[in-house]
């Protein structure tokens, strides 16, 4: 069976990190009071929370593949890689579309290659043509994967499309959960991983997120029925990120839930310790990351499964 952490995270350390007035009308999370600050302040404090984080990832045991961006074309999200991109343990890469357009630059042909020296690439899913369907799948941000069980849960919106989502689960082989939420404002969630996180034995989601009442008990069933104990979150801690975590290892193999600080805070000292549990809460300062950008800490990892040559 495929393990649902790894050591090894792809990272992209921004050079013209800021606001993206292209993902703004999707995303609830993005802060437009605070686009008025100077691209250059933006920019350098996004870069000490990525150094601080990625420094503290490594000393935790993390093998952090760190890629710098380029300042040209201009990426403002590059920081976010997950959503273009992901690796499996088959030796799958899968390709994504998005739908900013200044989003789609990001992808990095010289990132597969440089990982391709030192992992095996079987074979590349390249769903990136429903771009010109408008049709979307922002990558693990639009799925949130049991990788353990390969099931894949999915929230249906503008950026997570069922026709992108029945040809990923066709040529990957994933039996897809899909269902429809929204925030406490009515608004859908821009990405699944947002509002739900997977471990190995338990998960975190925000279950008032999902409007239908069957959607909701359909899905708790699911995570019930792959035997995950389900820590139901709060809209608002939702809205602090505290839907947006990752279950990571180290090279040790400990187990380790990553988050931001916001995150963590927004959550319950009972919530705290039952987590814990499971795995160790780790967290780190990104505040200008999420205020700017509308995506936390889950966001800016992508889990590297490939198998190593």
């Amino acid at each position: 069976m495929q393990s649902q952490a790894t050591s090894r995270i792809l990272m992209i350390r921004p050079v013209r990190f800021g606001f993206n007035e292209q993902t703004a009308g999707s995303n609830a999370f993005q802060n437009i009071e605070l686009a008025e600050q100077a691209q250059e302040v933006v920019q350098e404090e996004a870069l000490r929370e990525f150094d601080a984080m990625v420094q503290q990832l490594r000393a935790l045991g993390l093998d952090i593949l760190v890629y710098e961006d380029s300042p040209e074309p201009h990426t403002p999200d590059s920081i976010f890689p997950n959503n273009w991109v992901s690796f499996h343990a088959s030796g799958t890469v899968v390709l994504y579309p998005m739908q900013a357009a200044n989003r789609r630059l990001e992808r990095r042909q010289d990132i597969i290659d440089d990982l391709s020296e030192r992992f095996h690439v079987s074979r590349v899913i390249d769903l990136t043509h429903f771009e010109e369907e408008g049709k979307f799948l922002e990558g693990t941000g639009s799925l949130v994967l049991d990788r353990m069980n390969r099931v894949a849960f999915a929230s249906i919106s503008p950026r997570t499309h069922p026709d992108v989502l029945a040809e990923f689960s066709r040529q990957t082989g994933y039996r897809v959960v899909s269902f429809h939420s929204a925030d406490a404002t009515g608004k859908a969630v821009y990405h699944t991983n947002v509002m739900m996180c997977m471990a190995e034995s338990c998960a975190v989601i925000c279950l008032s997120a999902i409007t239908d009442p069957d959607e909701r008990l359909m899905v708790r069933q699911e995570l019930e029925g792959l035997g995950k104990r389900v820590f139901d979150i709060a809209l608002e801690q939702m809205a602090a990120f505290s839907g947006n975590m990752l279950l990571v290892s180290s090279g040790k193999g400990q187990k380790m839930l990553v988050m931001s600080t916001r995150a963590y805070g927004a959550l319950t000292l009972k919530q705290i310790d039952q987590l814990n549990e499971y795995a160790t809460l780790i967290h780190f300062g990104l505040f200008v990351i999420e205020q700017n950008s509308g995506g936390s800490a889950r966001c800016m990892m992508t889990e590297i499964h490939l198998p190593r040559k």
